[in-house]
């Protein structure tokens, strides 16, 4: 398919073919929700920790006797039923993340980058460079392109002056071609790709 190509003062810089099998694939919500899913949870920290009662600085003997006091019988003040006993069933420390198919994984980035194009979300410029780093230039630029929350991906090495101005432009992410990934595809509005970003794409995904 043909795609519209324009620069960053929203001017017409020609015309990209665009790979079929990359960017007109009918997007599927359930793989997109699987990905997002892997890649939230394999970059949780799992640090959560709570004491069980073999961990608590408690005394190891009986509370009282067995039998004769009209209480019920306790074997231990680190039990979980008293006040400053152990956790019962408490997080431990321990990795979140899941196994998902390399298959799935590629999928669903095709997925989503074919429902950035089925919503008419997806913008290609000619280039991401600026001649110096300036937040004001590029945020004007952005405006008048309508970008208010993007992700701009720009091919193996952006142009640093560019990631310079973007870093401080909230709800604006710059990512080299190898960065790109799901989650950050869909949590933004918009997606911006570079000539060099799809060249870079259609190679790696193919």
């Amino acid at each position: 398919m043909q795609a519209k190509v324009i620069n960053l003062e929203n001017g017409e810089a020609g015309e990209i073919e665009l790979d079929d099998g990359i960017f007109g694939l009918e997007p599927r919500a359930d793989i997109l929700h699987r990905m997002v899913n892997y890649q939230l949870a394999k970059r949780r920290a799992g640090t959560h920790k709570v004491k069980g009662r073999h961990e608590v600085a408690r005394t190891g003997a009986k509370p009282f006797k067995q039998k004769g006091t009209g209480r019920a019988r306790q074997g231990s003040w680190k039990a979980p039923n008293h006040r400053g006993g152990g956790v019962a069933h408490g997080p431990v420390v321990r990795s979140h993340a899941h196994d998902l198919p390399k298959k799935v994984r590629r999928l669903a980035m095709l997925h989503a980058l074919s429902s950035k194009r089925a919503d008419d979300k997806l913008i290609i410029v000619d280039t991401a460079s600026l001649d110096e780093a300036k937040t004001k230039g590029l945020a004007a630029k952005l405006k008048g392109l309508g970008l208010s929350s993007a992700l701009i991906v720009d091919g193996m090495e952006p142009n640093e002056n560019f990631v310079r101005a973007a870093r401080n432009i909230p709800m604006i992410d710059v990512l080299p071609s190898q960065g790109a990934n799901v989650y950050d595809i869909l949590r933004r509005e918009h997606l911006v790709l570079t000539r060099a970003a799809v060249e870079a794409l259609e190679a790696r995904l193919k």
